[in-house]
């Protein structure tokens, strides 16, 4: 167990076993550089403990996210903005596209870039893009069950369907088939 009187080194040992081990280091050794790295390399999420500096850190910042995607979340809003950062961070978990700028979020290459990546992030875009053909194809193609978040249009568009099905299998578009239906009874 490290306290705020352990050194630099037994602060960096105990934080290749745990990365949250940061908290009971002392306050100079939490603003250290080299202690942040190793901790965010051990757990991203770490990143909410550290001083703002280090989440405009974009080293940092990527060690974190590359660890745990979520780490985006508590990045500073420059970084969010980042387009490698976000990418990062959606392979990790589809869910932190929603912390990512709004100008990312709006931009059709970064959406076709990360629905390559992970076909779930479609469930947390804006609608023009899941009406958006080729986005669909990219996300159905990566993840079958992206077919849940398209448009209805696109849910019985051949092409779409079949793709999702390959990728998914028949279990896929019978789900989807239920979700629909669920829907226009309610």
């Amino acid at each position: 167990m490290i306290d705020k009187y352990s050194t630099k080194e037994e602060v960096i040992e105990a934080l290749k076993q745990n990365g949250w081990a940061l908290k009971y280091a002392s306050e100079e050794l939490r603003g250290d550089r080299e202690v942040v790295l190793e901790a965010v390399k051990k757990d991203g999420r770490v990143l909410v403990l550290v001083n703002n500096t280090f989440k405009n850190d974009r080293e940092v910042v990527l060690e974190a996210v590359r660890q745990r995607g979520a780490a985006l979340a508590w990045a500073s809003y420059e970084l969010q903005a980042d387009r490698e950062v976000v990418m990062e961070a959606v392979k990790q978990n589809d869910e932190v596209f929603c912390y990512a700028s709004y100008k990312l979020r709006d931009d059709r290459n970064v959406v076709l870039e990360a629905v390559r990546n992970n076909g779930r992030v479609l469930k947390f875009v804006n609608n023009t893009f899941k009406n958006d053909r080729e986005v669909v194809l990219e996300a159905v193609n990566q993840n079958g069950t992206a077919l849940y978040h398209t448009s209805s249009k696109l849910q019985s568009d051949r092409e779409v369907v079949l793709k999702a099905v390959r990728q998914r299998g028949l279990r896929c578009v019978v789900q989807v088939i239920n979700y629909v239906l669920i829907v226009l009874w309610c």
